[in-house]
């Protein structure tokens, strides 16, 4: 991945024997972290510049008429190439944590990896994400009812993975293990994020950015019809940054009564 975190820990001088400094034990977590991202995109610089936030409601149309086509072309244009390389195992695989039902016919692997927010040593801060192998799903837009054995059987997989493979063992609990979505995601490729319950709940956790993976799967158990139902079907409310490309460019222009043009 071009995201990049390096952490730093402040150092003193030297002091004389009496100075407190001297003595005073080492910070237990690093005083800051820093995240280099390159190379950095406009897309990068939009992401992270400070912003006005607007909820919107992508409805079914919206959906199928202008967010699905804008996602197409991102993914015909290459941007998941780097995606696909750490699932084709040529990149980053010294950091992969564990491969679940990897190759299976079924099509149900996932791997797992620490998200790069993580500074891969505060128990309380762990952020995991898990890959899934197949690539017909792009967001949660694309989870139908039909998948629900799948998922069900795939969070019990990564939180069985998660307490056994990153710490010692009795250090995390599977009830500590909280997963869930992102709507809009940063990529189209569909990866769940698996943080500790006390992970301080910034804006990715928020309420109109992250779904909740068993209330995903609740909401699916639930909807009429046949197996084909799912949430394409359904209104979806989130927020995004005014620097969004779907803000300036589609939900934005639709306020304002005006065409969307949302061409990459």
């Amino acid at each position: 991945m071009a995201n990049r975190s390096i952490d730093s820990s402040s150092s003193s001088t030297s002091a004389s024997s009496t100075s407190s400094l001297a003595t005073s034990p080492p910070p237990a977590v690093p005083d800051f972290k820093l995240n280099l991202i390159y190379p950095c995109s406009p897309q990068h610089i939009r992401k992270y510049s400070a912003q006005r936030l607007r909820m919107v409601t992508e409805t079914p149309h919206i959906y199928s008429a202008h967010i699905k086509p804008y996602v197409a072309r991102q993914r015909a244009a290459g941007r998941l190439d780097w995606v696909f390389n750490i699932l084709e195992g040529r990149t980053e695989q010294e950091d992969v944590i564990a491969r679940v039902d990897w190759d299976a016919p079924s099509n149900t692997g996932f791997l797992l990896l620490p998200d790069l927010n993580w500074d891969r040593n505060t128990v309380e801060g762990m952020h995991l994400l898990a890959l899934v192998q197949r690539r017909d799903i792009w967001s949660l837009r694309d989870l139908k009812k039909k998948h629900v054995p799948w998922l069900k059987t795939m969070r019990e997989q990564i939180v069985a993975a998660a307490i056994a493979k990153v710490f010692p063992p009795g250090q995390v609990e599977a009830d500590e293990v909280k997963c869930y979505l992102h709507y809009q995601p940063t990529y189209y490729h569909l990866h769940v994020h698996v943080v500790h319950v006390m992970l301080e709940a910034g804006t990715t956790q928020s309420v109109g950015k992250a779904f909740g993976l068993g209330n995903v799967i609740a909401q699916l158990e639930g909807m009429a019809g046949d197996d084909e139902a799912g949430l394409h079907e359904v209104d979806l409310h989130y927020f995004l940054g005014e620097e969004n490309e779907l803000w300036r460019k589609c939900f934005g222009r639709l306020k304002k009564g005006e065409g969307v043009d949302l061409n990459v």
